[in-house]
């Protein structure tokens, strides 16, 4: 259920090619001191290792593409494409890397980011998710407008951003691709949280296909619910209270006491002239 660890040389190399929207040439030399990632950049999570190979590739060959920027104040840019490329470039000691300048909107920015790490496949389902809800909250923009933008249909988007309403546990198993969105979304219809994450530990201990996870959880639903443990306590002092009831009335009296303290008193009788005799007790008290 683990992702692969790479592609080879092709995934070493991967960010040297075209950049999305941005074509060869016009480039230009800017210090990286003066670019900053955007903060709603959708990928989070950079392996050290593999920015390590970039940046021994970057200091034999250069930085062959340019990173795509944006302009966002005197001498001062926000990077749309390549953050990976710009933190290895870090690594290697650069101090001025090529790039290429677009006048982008913030929302122009946040769509073509995330469009480009969809196409390098580069995102995590929850990375994922978090691009889109971060297009919709920030920007107003629908499933179905985000569904045009990144050429997916709005069933796909709904079902990724569905992957958010799991326990953060859940959610880091999603990161660490020790669980698939596919295996995640069986979860996705239960309520006890202890349960998905005792099924998913289950899905990944036993290494399950989707369709065997999706067994799984529908024989968990048909499971009944055990009832909670009653308090020793209670337990005793309804004795106690059906001992002194009997006592009074004088036929036996069975108290049903449910944990959320309501229930019903039960006083058992064999003739009519006991059920009399009760009915008297009862009057004389009242």
């Amino acid at each position: 259920m683990k992702k692969g660890l790479g592609k080879g040389l092709d995934a070493l190399f991967e960010d040297n090619r075209l950049d999305l929207d941005a074509p060869s040439g016009g480039e230009t030399l800017i210090r990286l001191s003066q670019i900053e990632p955007d903060k709603n950049q959708p990928r989070k999570y950079f392996e050290e290792g593999a920015l390590e190979q970039l940046a021994d590739s970057i200091k034999e060959h250069g930085l062959i593409q340019p990173i795509l920027v944006a302009p966002i104040g005197e001498d001062r840019y926000r990077i749309i494409a390549g953050e990976r490329r710009w933190r290895a470039c870090r690594m290697a000691g650069l101090e001025e890397v090529p790039a290429i300048i677009r006048e982008y909107t913030p929302q122009k920015i946040s769509e073509v980011s995330l469009i480009e790490n969809l196409q390098r496949e580069d995102l995590n389902p929850i990375e994922e998710a978090l691009g889109y809800r971060n297009l919709m909250e920030l920007y107003g923009m629908t499933q179905e407008k985000i569904a045009e933008r990144v050429s997916k249909s709005r069933s796909a988007i709904a079902n990724t951003l569905r992957l958010l309403t799991l326990p953060e546990q859940l959610l880091d198993f999603i990161k660490t691709g020790e669980l698939s969105a596919g295996h995640a979304r069986t979860l996705i219809g239960l309520e006890d949280a202890d349960l998905q994450l005792a099924l998913a530990n289950r899905m990944i201990t036993d290494e399950m296909s989707v369709r065997q996870a999706e067994e799984l959880v529908k024989k968990s639903k048909k499971q009944p619910k055990t009832a909670p443990a009653a308090d020793p306590a209670v337990v005793q002092a309804i004795k106690e209270l059906e001992s002194r009831a009997s006592s009074k009335v004088g036929n036996k009296v069975v108290i049903h006491h449910k944990p959320d303290n309501k229930g019903k008193v039960e006083i058992r009788y064999h003739s009519v002239s006991e059920l009399e005799k009760i009915i008297e007790i009862l009057e004389g008290v009242n």
